[in-house]
């Protein structure tokens, strides 16, 4: 019998080749935010497409749903956030499933060494995803997590975490070494993510070994930029 961990991946060479220096935009809004609608993450999707986001991140099945639905031809890498605390992106194969089914090209999760909810591996995601028909973004936050998810099986490895789990303390800025770290140690791409705020940032980025760079806040949060600019003028 044909176990989760065996199960071939879909080829993702052509994916990897278009998102090769490019950007990837993450349109999400947290629960609570006047921009947390659907029908304004697709908006945030478009506008993003036009001016040349190669692919888009979403969270939630009916945003990667109505993303994919708007601009088909554009990769969609979906997530699923349930949870306040622990594994909370697509902790579960139940979900990482579901946002299969909602059109994503990509399902980004969770692989950090924590405990999964249901007790699974991240390997059995990765297996179930690619019998699915789709690829996997891992988002690690340690240079051995990324590691041990390239031999998991995942398609992509992402430095989203580096921060935001336990382990190494935040940074101020995106984590430049853990990229250059993993990029010549892993044979999937590296993407980073995680606290890039420029286009220098960007830039510095893919010089130290990304494949790819996901921007978010700095992109589609208003309210958290607007913040920054009232801090600095506060007397």
């Amino acid at each position: 019998m044909t176990t989760p961990d065996a199960t071939p991946a879909p080829d993702p060479a052509p994916l990897t080749a278009a998102l090769r220096g490019r950007l990837i935009v993450s349109c999400q809004a947290p629960p609570g935010s006047p921009l947390r609608d659907t029908g304004t993450m697709v908006r945030m999707a478009r506008a993003a497409a036009a001016e040349g986001a190669a692919a888009i991140r979403a969270n939630g099945t009916d945003d990667v749903a109505a993303i994919a639905a708007a601009l088909p031809g554009m990769p969609v890498i979906g997530l699923w956030k349930d949870g306040d605390a622990g594994v909370r992106l697509t902790p579960t194969v139940r979900h990482a499933l579901a946002v299969v089914e909602a059109g994503a090209a990509v399902v980004a999760a969770d692989a950090t060494d924590r405990p999964r909810p249901d007790g699974s591996r991240f390997a059995d995601l990765v297996g179930a995803v690619h019998a699915a028909g789709a690829l996997v973004m891992a988002d690690v936050s340690t240079f051995g997590e990324g590691v041990a998810a390239a031999a998991a099986g995942a398609d992509l490895i992402s430095t989203t975490l580096s921060g935001y789990a336990p382990g190494p303390p935040r940074q101020e800025g995106p984590d430049l070494d853990l990229i250059a770290a993993l990029a010549p140690a892993v044979a999937c791409p590296v993407v980073a993510e995680g606290r890039i705020r420029t286009p220098e940032e960007a830039a510095a980025a893919l010089a130290r070994g990304a494949h790819a760079v996901v921007v978010g806040t700095a992109i589609t949060a208003p309210g958290a930029l607007t913040a920054r600019f009232a801090a600095a003028l506060a007397p």
